[in-house]
């Protein structure tokens, strides 16, 4: 994510973290952002990336530089808001020998270490005034010039990727950035919308944070119960995808291997959406099945032994057996290649699972939990 408390140090040459390579979700917001990211990667043309802290930035910038041309070599990452001007001026454009206090040798900036690559510039609205006209002239010239070295300049080849959770356009008319800098940036610019402006990610993005959590953490993924979705999508998201993560793992922690109910989420989500009034599926399950259930999904038991062989001695009904078959399509949006994996059956067999269904009367349609929240059809299996 574009923040700083998520960055190990004020600038970096980090690969990209498992969970920032890819955008998740299948919102049309989300679906026009991926769009610019692909015109953006075709050039070399700078890029302004704007939205609320939390919502993705470095991401989109790591996407844009993965798929250009420029792919194969550096990109570093620098946090503007992160240090003092010196210090900035410093990472930025390197400095000489005995130019400051501690500057025991000469180094290299960000710029000229990521020449032929490409620099990202987090918070890049939090600059002063006289780091503006530094990053302009480096911008318009390409020279780079390092503290305390007036003789030598070098040229770089780079890149600048933008990002900023600030609104620009007020900040000039403040006196507090640069008009001439703002253009010279806003060549491509990327306007990254709030989760609450883009609810049909929330479920896509849970179920990825959930399963980078889990292996993680080393603990069974856990299942979301429709109710919990419901609740979780109807929440604002102040806090944007990174609220959403630490939710994630949150939850991991709390509900290893089993089912997330509503009373499973954190306060300020169930305080203020109706899903916390809602019954948990737990409680509208019928003690009989909800214990087949738990055995399953809680004890990691195999359908064949919960539900099978109990049906075929005749202890269980074909109702017992449509009722486990429901409540599994509800958790994995009617994909039954994915309820085999939940009921804890080999992937070989599928077949049989479907044909013994099918046989006896006990196979639902795929397509009406296809509708449920949380799930990109386009992504189902039958």
């Amino acid at each position: 994510m574009s923040d700083p408390e998520l960055a190990p140090s004020p600038s970096s040459a980090h690969p990209p973290r498992r969970d920032s390579t890819s955008l998740i979700g299948r919102s049309q917001a989300l679906r026009t952002v991926q769009q610019e990211v692909e015109y953006a990667a075709r050039s070399d043309a700078k890029v302004l990336i704007t939205g609320a802290s939390g919502t993705g930035k470095e991401v989109v910038a790591h996407l844009i530089h993965a798929r250009s041309r420029r792919r194969h070599a550096p990109l570093l990452t620098i946090n503007c808001a992160a240090m003092p001007d010196t210090l900035l001026e410093s990472e930025l454009f390197g400095h000489a020998r005995g130019s400051f206090t501690d500057a025991y040798r000469d180094k290299r900036g960000l710029f000229e270490a990521a020449n032929s690559g490409t620099v990202f510039m987090d918070e890049v609205g939090e600059m002063s005034l006289r780091m503006q006209a530094l990053l302009l002239r480096f911008l318009e010239t390409g020279e780079i010039q390092r503290v305390g070295d007036e003789r030598n300049r070098v040229n770089a080849n780079v890149r600048v990727i933008a990002a900023t959770n600030r609104r620009l356009p007020e900040r000039i008319q403040a006196g507090e950035f640069r008009e001439d800098l703002y253009y010279r940036l806003n060549v491509i610019h990327i306007t990254i919308p709030p989760l609450r402006d883009r609810k049909d990610d929330v479920a896509p993005l849970l179920d990825h944070f959930l399963r980078i959590f889990a292996v993680e953490h080393g603990v069974p993924l856990p299942l979301i119960a429709p109710e919990s979705i419901t609740a979780l999508e109807a929440y604002d998201w102040p806090g944007n995808v990174r609220e959403l993560r630490n939710i994630a793992e949150r939850l991991t922690c709390r509900c290893p291997g089993g089912l997330i109910h509503p009373e499973d989420l954190p306060a300020e989500v169930r305080a203020i959406t109706p899903a916390a009034s809602t019954p948990s599926a737990k409680a509208q399950t019928p003690a009989p099945a909800q214990a087949l259930l738990d055995r399953i999904l809680l004890r990691g038991e195999s359908f064949w032994d919960v539900a099978y062989e109990p049906f075929m001695a005749r202890d269980l009904t074909r109702e017992d057996v449509r009722h486990l078959v429901r409540v599994g399509l509800e958790q994995t949006r009617g994909n039954y290649k994915a309820l085999v994996q939940l009921f804890n059956m080999e992937p070989q067999d599928y077949k049989r699972f479907l044909n013994f269904l099918r046989k006896y009367g006990c196979h639902m349609p795929f397509q009406r939990f296809r509708m449920a929240p949380g799930r990109s059809p386009e992504t189902d299996a039958e």
